[in-house]
């Protein structure tokens, strides 16, 4: 119907789409049957004309007995088409975010000025809040404050606006049968309560507005229009009431002169003013532009206070004719009538071309609001770019209130996602810049638009706006001053400059990493090695000093180096670094491994400086290893998650997905790998792809519920789970429901619901993997609650199905029982089968000596330095032993790259035993901007500032 009612007027406009060019595609010339000679052939024939000949690459004699030389590889040119990576191509990436020198101080800034701010104002604050926060590797923090951010929302535009990026976060789109304008119940996402002005912060914990009152939003307000009746055109209760007509044409539309003068104060004006049409019973409007239509719509309204009931073009004109006479009430009415009736793109590009014309702020926000919630997809509309991206579109946006900087900082950070280097892009920073207020949006506009312009080699611009950037208050903006006079061929200057930075402030490691890249030899390699100890989470360094090990014909030492990031922190660019060097010395297995992986966190990552596509290189890779059937895939994925092999689980499970794409227990068995790996992004889209893959019903709550219950919405998880096992009994409906109530502080009568749901969830049939984690969990909850002997039974079971991380809780056991030799062997029977073994480090330090847990902590923290716990450990240690500084220094060397609630109140508490009340106070706001509702953290935090106000 709706589609009906716009036809005509669909027919005047035309939307036209738009389509960036592709960058850097590959195409292979192969043909179907047969292509590997001709293959073979292209890469020769690429290699003899682009790459220059590398050296042999001896040494290195991996498990499989390869004792082989790389370049003999590069010279057959098969699987490296595009030679071994070099150290001079590679540069660290210049973060498009908020940097701050100190975190903490601004953490505790903001934590400070959110406290003190009136309610109504605290959305700005939330908002940089979540600008500090994209910059750090937590996403759960950004939405957080995201959602903040719009919990205090007052307007209507900040509202659709923040509502829109949230949904966008959880990307939704992508679950079959979910359309965009749903909320799922969500009242911060609602589109029905984005498009009511004010605030109430209370709101969002009632159910969505959607819920509450069959609004829908193809028909418009289904009770408006029950209530509403079909006014016949001349529908007056007496038409001897009316004693005025405006004539259009030949036809006279009858009103009456005090209904018609309560329209506005123009209308009033000239029916009872000094003007002639005050002593007229006909005036004639012939020329005014409007159809008799809509003067009798207006008539209508005069009496009946409606515009439900007409046709969408008719509210149209007298949304023009309200507008041009001032007539607020219709013209709110005409707007919000026409806001409901927004239902698809078509709609929204033709109606807020009307709005803005007619600076209908609600029915521009309906229309804004559509585009922003089908967003990455809509940015190809060529009639919206044209309004976001113009001057001139800003500027009509501005006028119906709907130009700010939060739309821009939202349009713009999807567009460097999806291309950084496009058009679209810049003009879209462009417009960030003209809408940012001094402060720290200008610091993000200015670098941002730097970044872009580095990105596509205009230099010289982009020195221009990382120097604004700086000027405005941003530090971190000198790396791209630095980076850009370096790529203009100032390398002493850029030198010069990062000298200054570190002699300036307190060094950081990103200091060094920089100023690594504008000297040479032992002066590059030390910088390096500062940049890896101030901030061991760096990629950069690593990555270096790999591949300067492969061009010295060390590839066996460049594998171990990149393998030290891969233990702690895995991500694509270091895979695939790790990758190119197996493939160089024929470890097809390794590197297949590693290309597998890569397309989990990211499908459409290319390889080799983005020239081939991550799935062509498996094709070209799986003939050089060995096949696996589905079964062996299954043994071998019992394998790898039983020597807790997360890398390699993932790319089994990836191998299986290949053979079996719709597989829904696959891609929820990837979700689960993706989170310990804290690859949350990712998890996430593999956990919608089990939901949208699901056989049954039952099974698609289940998933639900996941996503629920992992976006922070425990109850709707919990109801997710009781509505899956109403409908069939299920493993993994149990395991939720007990997975979610365990999610809190149990008493003994939760514990024993937990109990019991778990071993409902044993009954049921799962396969040994998810059983094994079954057991494990329910042996903890028989630890909790002092039942040590089941507990172990249910560890030894876990043990006997190949779960290994079951030691840990058998050695927990053991220790309960006094019996401290026993948990020791017991990890050290984890750290001999794990291949990821930090966490068993630390663990086995708590059942040894003081210097045998320093030994097992040190270790803990050279595989992942991101485990905050032996810090803490060696800090406390360093504490007891009276030697304050060092323990403050402990906990500094770790914040700095890491902060971290758990470490910064520890830290506020040592400052708190030395009497330095006002660092108590800054490092305790720090971590309550991460973790507002931390109890200890508050109460340490007012104690402190009490003995601050005794002491003044």
């Amino acid at each position: 119907m709706q589609h009906k009612i716009f036809t005509k007027m669909r027919s005047m406009k035309m939307i036209d789409g738009c389509k960036g060019p592709p960058v850097r595609t590959y195409n292979p010339s192969v043909d179907a049957d047969g292509g590997a000679g001709k293959l073979r052939h292209h890469i020769q024939e690429t290699l003899r004309s682009q790459i220059p000949r590398k050296k042999s690459v001896r040494g290195y004699s991996p498990s499989s007995n390869l004792n082989l030389e790389a370049a003999a590889i590069v010279s057959d040119g098969t699987l490296l088409p595009y030679g071994l990576p070099a150290t001079k191509l590679l540069e660290p990436k210049i973060e498009a975010t908020l940097t701050p020198l100190d975190y903490v101080q601004t953490l505790a800034d903001l934590h400070r000025r959110a406290e003190n701010s009136a309610e109504f104002e605290k959305a700005e604050v939330f908002l940089e809040q979540s600008a500090v926060f994209r910059g750090l590797p937590e996403p759960k923090l950004f939405r957080r404050t995201l959602r903040s951010a719009r919990q205090h929302a007052v307007d209507v535009h900040t509202k659709v606006v923040l509502s829109s990026w949230l949904r966008y976060e959880r990307r939704e789109d992508e679950l079959i049968g979910i359309s965009s304008m749903d909320c799922c119940g969500r009242n911060l996402e609602c589109p029905k309560a984005n498009l009511v002005a004010g605030y109430d912060p209370e709101s969002v914990y009632d159910p969505c507005v959607c819920a509450k009152r069959n609004f829908n939003f193809s028909t418009g307000d289904e009770m408006a229009m029950e209530e509403a009746v079909n006014y016949d055109d001349n529908d007056s209760d007496d038409d001897d009431d009316c004693d005025l007509s405006f004539c259009i044409g030949d036809y006279d539309v009858r009103c009456r002169r005090n209904d018609m003068a309560s329209l506005s104060r123009p209308f009033k004006t000239m029916l009872y003013g000094g003007f002639l049409e005050s002593k007229r019973e006909k005036i004639n409007f012939t020329q005014n532009g409007f159809s008799v239509e809509a003067m009798k719509a207006a008539e209508v309204f005069s009496r009946t206070k409606r515009v439900s009931h007409f046709e969408p073009k008719v509210v149209l004109e007298l949304l023009s004719l309200a507008n041009r006479y001032c007539c607020e009430e219709m013209k709110a009415a005409c707007d919000a009538h026409l806001a409901s009736l927004v239902c698809d793109m078509e709609d929204a590009g033709l109606l807020i071309e009307y709005g803005l014309e007619e600076t209908a702020n609600l029915l521009v926000a309906a229309c804004l609001q559509l585009f922003l919630r089908e967003l990455p997809g809509s940015m190809q509309c060529s009639n919206f770019m044209k309004i976001f991206c113009s001057p001139e579109g800003r500027d009509r946006l501005a006028a119906a209130r709907h130009a700010s900087f939060v739309l821009y900082y939202f349009l713009s950070q999807i567009a460097m996602e999806e291309e950084m280097r496009s058009n679209t892009t810049v003009m879209l920073l462009e417009r960030l810049v003209e809408c940012a207020a001094d402060g720290w949006q200008k610091q993000l506009a200015f670098h941002q638009l730097g970044v872009v312009m580095l990105e596509r080699k205009e230099y010289k611009d982009a020195q221009h706006w990382f120097e604004a950037a700086v000027g405005a208050g941003h530090v971190y903006s000198l790396v791209g001053v630095a980076r850009a006079k370096y790529k203009r061929g100032h390398t002493y200057s850029a030198y010069k400059l990062m000298n200054s930075l570190i002699s300036d402030y307190k060094p950081v490691g990103w200091m060094y990493q920089e100023r690594s890249l504008y000297c040479v030899g032992k002066e590059k390699m030390m910088d390096l090695m500062a940049a890896t100890e101030l901030d061991p989470t760096l990629c950069f360094p690593y990555k270096y000093r790999a591949i300067a090990l492969l061009e010295d014909n060390m590839i066996g030492a460049s594998i171990s180096e990149i393998n030290k990031v891969i233990g702690f922190k895995v991500s694509p660019d270091c895979l695939e670094l790790r990758a190119w060097f197996l493939i160089a010395v024929e470890n097809y297995e390794g590197a297949l491994r590693d290309v597998r992986a890569i397309l989990t966190l990211d499908p459409n990552y290319r390889m080799f400086y983005g020239n081939m596509p991550g799935n062509y290189l498996v094709e070209l890779l799986s003939p050089l290893a060995r096949h696996y059937s589905q079964a062996d895939c299954w043994m071998q994925l019992y394998d790898r998650w039983s020597s807790v092999d997360d890398v390699g689980s993932l790319a089994v499970v990836h191998q299986m997905l290949e053979n079996d794409p719709g597989r829904s227990l696959l891609h929820f068995r990837q979700s689960l790998l993706l989170l310990r790996l804290n690859c949350q992004k990712a998890a996430m889209r593999s956990l919608r792809l089990a939901r949208n893959h699901s056989a049954s019903d039952h099974e698609r709550l289940v998933y639900e519920g996941w996503i629920l219950y992992d976006t922070g919405h425990r109850e709707e998880a919990l109801a997710k789970a009781e509505e899956s096992i109403s409908i069939q009994r299920s493993f993994e409906a149990y395991f939720l429901k007990a997975y979610a109530l365990a999610d809190s502080n149990l008493d003994a009568e939760s514990s024993n619901i937990v109990i019991k749901l778990l071993e409902e969830a044993l009954r049921c049939p799962s396969d040994g993997l998810r059983k094994g984690q079954a057991l494990n969990n329910l042996g903890s909850v028989y630890v909790d609650c002092d039942k040590l002997d089941l507990a172990a039974d249910c560890y030894m079971n876990a043990l006997n199905i190949k779960h290994t991380r079951a030691h840990q809780g058998l050695a927990r056991v053991h220790h309960l029982k006094n019996d401290r030799k026993a948990a020791y062997d017991e990890m050290t029977k984890l750290i001999e089968k794990a291949r990821n073994n930090a966490s068993a480090f630390e663990k086995r330090s708590e059942y040894c000596d003081r210097d045998m847990a320093k030994s097992d902590l040190t270790m803990a923290t050279e595989l992942d330095p991101l485990r905050t716990y032996p810090y803490r450990y060696r800090a406390a240690v360093l504490m007891d032993d009276h030697k304050e500084d060092e323990a403050i220094a402990e906990l500094s060397r770790a914040i700095d790259f890491k902060p971290d609630i758990q470490l910064l109140h520890l830290r506020a508490a040592f400052y708190d035993s030395m009497g330095d009340y006002v660092s108590t106070v800054r490092d305790c706001e720090a971590a309550l901007c991460l973790d507002p509702s931390h109890g200890d953290t508050l109460e340490l935090c007012n104690k402190a500032r009490e003995r601050i106000t005794e002491d003044k």
